[in-house]
């Protein structure tokens, strides 16, 4: 086994300033390992340096590196499906590029070209905007910050680690051993020890240091025929931005630009770069640099050229005279962390591309969707007015495929990854580099780490032996994936003898068993009832052993749920629990004869509801939909009885 030393320089070492000149030590007890730790404080007038090391090491099933929405969507799915889990945030607030600190929207399918238009995901990503809404409706993003908190820190299987990032790796063969990580707000060292490695950090420090084989920049149309792609490969990568958000003062408010701003050529960009300036409330995300030879390394040189472009531009819109609607707007917020949209991908046993996408391949180990737009950005980003912003090369008309085998690593055997680190071409990045689609990768790649540390393997013997299992957890869990309908033969729902509702105004309450839990396009798989306290009954021959009922219901996934930083857009997208949902419900069994309640849901915020309770042997299960959040019906999509 050896420490890949990625840097020449680490974590170690650190000399500690500003300390009382003592000497001494301090004996503690690591109490999740059982290590001594010493701390000494030695006399710097004796000739001798302070020495403060603060080792701890932590042993668990899953860890998974960056707590952006991929990341946080891994960790919940893997604690959930029974692991430890370590997630570790190298920023004080969990989101990423979807936080308070960069605040993007969390985008994801939309402008199909069909009649739905929106798919919206479901699972992880769903539950956290539904309680969103719940939790802060007034659309804080500071709030945001603190419900995603929430509801990660609330999953008893997860330890959170806050500043803190992955540094280094001991290998063990082709297989991470350890990650090493350093938490700067304790200068405390971790030494990681896991089964399964998930990198969902964007960039992949962790992962790249492992030695896990990557690209950066285009690929050349003769790679993969891909007709949007440059003629010859090269390194540029879609750029980062910086957002913004602004107050109306009630009176004009002048604006003065700091000195380093860039001036901006407002008409110009709006001739030949497309570059308009609609709205003066939040934005813009062409604010954007690129670069075509590292841009990790270029990051901080990035950021100050972000800031001085967009200043630029606000004071073209304040002091050029022609927006006079920006004349009683003051800046409010502007972003000091850019948002990134492309760095590295690594490498897995397969590469989806443009032609995959458009072309609606499917795949026996599909784990996701994606569907927004070939969305790629103009490599020289604001520094080159010459081209627009983005090409948006195409849209989908219907959702795509992504398959399982792109989200783990071809070299590295224990490493998988989600987000938009994944094992794509940078044209299909273009599209599935959007929130909503890594936050669904996330969640396959964090089931899939459970069940590969469950069983003792690595993701590639999972794809080979246990995909179809990993798919029925997954369906199970609320993701979806088109073409591959749920058939669990553990749910006992499946095995009934009969299944009837109260009342039945639209669709078949045998819908309810036909493993889609979504209306597709001209295909209805829902049951709605004529209006609330509607039952649902199933019955059985003869007794079943049963722990839990499981139901999907109606959250108009065909509708935008998501926070945007613009008020004016939220008149058509309400800040509200989406009505259609089913509030309050009861579950009975029938035993020895008798209607016993055995679960209630009051206040439900999620599509998912999952009913436990002590195992009974029953033979009727009726569930009583008592209210929804405003519907006047109940629409649903599935039952399941374990």
């Amino acid at each position: 086994m050896k420490r890949r030393n990625f840097f020449k320089t680490g974590a170690k070492g650190i000399l500690a300033a500003g300390l009382l000149p003592v000497t001494g030590s301090i004996m503690g007890t690591n109490l999740e390992t059982g290590e001594e730790q010493v701390i000494h404080f030695e006399d710097p007038k004796e000739g001798k340096r302070i020495d403060i090391k603060r080792r701890k090491t932590l042993n668990v099933d899953v860890a998974v590196i960056g707590a952006g929405m991929a990341g946080i969507s891994a960790a919940v799915s893997a604690a959930r499906n029974g692991a430890k889990v370590l997630l570790v945030q190298d920023r004080p607030v969990l989101g990423g590029n979807a936080s308070s600190e960069m605040r993007v929207t969390v985008n994801g399918v939309q402008s199909l070209k069909n009649k739905h238009k929106i798919e919206r995901e479901t699972g992880i990503v769903e539950e956290t905007m539904l309680e969103n809404w719940h939790y802060n409706s007034q659309a804080s993003y500071h709030v945001w910050d603190h419900v995603l908190y929430n509801y990660v820190v609330r999953e008893k299987n997860i330890k959170l680690l806050m500043n803190t990032q992955a540094v280094d790796v001991v290998m063990n063969g082709d297989a991470i051993k350890s990650a090493i990580c350093w938490q700067s707000t304790t200068e405390t060292e971790f030494t990681v020890n896991a089964h399964a490695f998930c990198d969902c950090s964007g960039d992949g420090l962790m992962a790249a240091t492992a030695g896990a084989e990557f690209r950066m920049g285009r690929e050349g149309k003769a790679e993969f025929n891909e007709s949007f792609a440059p003629d010859k490969p090269d390194g540029w990568v879609m750029g980062d931005c910086i957002m913004m958000m602004t107050k109306d003062m009630g009176k004009p408010t002048p604006f003065y630009p700091p000195s380093y701003a860039i001036p901006f050529d407002g008409d110009k960009a709006k001739t030949t770069g497309h570059r308009k300036i609609k709205q003066v409330k939040e934005g813009f995300w062409w604010v954007e640099i690129g670069s075509n030879v590292d841009i990790i390394g270029e990051r901080d040189e990035i950021r100050h050229k972000l800031m001085a472009y967009f200043y630029g531009v606000w004071d073209y819109v304040k002091n050029s005279g022609k927006h006079p609607e920006a004349d009683n707007m003051a800046l409010d917020w502007i972003g000091s962390i850019p948002g990134r949209r492309e760095s590295r991908r690594f490498m897995g046993d397969f590469i989806l591309t443009q032609n995959d996408m458009l072309g609606n391949r499917h795949f026996d180990d599909a784990i996701a969707f994606g569907g927004w737009s070939l969305d790629e950005h103009n490599p020289g980003g604001i520094e080159d007015l010459s081209q627009p912003a983005s090409f948006f090369h195409s849209r989908f008309n219907d959702i795509y495929q992504i398959p399982f085998r792109c989200l783990y690593s071809k070299n590295v055997s224990n490493l998988l990854f989600a987000g938009r680190n994944v094992s794509v071409s940078h044209m299909a990045l273009s599209s599935t580099r959007i929130i909503g689609t890594c936050s669904m990768m996330g969640q396959a790649a964090g089931t899939a780490a459970a069940m590969c540390a469950q069983k003792g393997i690595n993701p590639r013997e999972l794809y080979k032996k246990h995909i179809t299992e990993l798919q029925q957890q997954l369906l199970r869990d609320d993701s979806y994936f088109p073409h591959h309908p749920a058939n669990d033969p553990n749910d006992k729902a499946r095995k009934a003898s009969l299944l009837f509702a109260s009342s039945t105004s639209s669709g078949d309450v045998k819908n309810l068993l036909d493993g889609v839990s979504r209306d597709e396009v001209d295909k209805i798989h829902h049951w709605q009832s004529e209006g609330v306290n509607a039952q649902l009954q199933l019955e059985w021959e003869k007794n079943q052993k049963l722990t839990s009922v499981e139901m999907k219901f109606d959250t108009n996934l065909h509708k935008k749920i998501t926070m945007h930083k613009n008020p004016k857009r939220h008149i058509e997208q309400p800040m509200i629990i989406p009505p259609e949902l089913i509030k309050n419900l009861t579950v009975e069994a029938r035993v020895r004869g008798n209607w016993v309640e055995v679960g209630k849901v009051e206040t439900n915020l999620a599509r998912l509801v999952k009913v436990r309770f002590n195992e009974i042997k029953t033979t009727a299960i009726r569930v009583n939909l008592k209210e929804t959040y405003g519907k006047p019906y109940v629409k649903m999509f599935e039952i399941r009885c374990y």
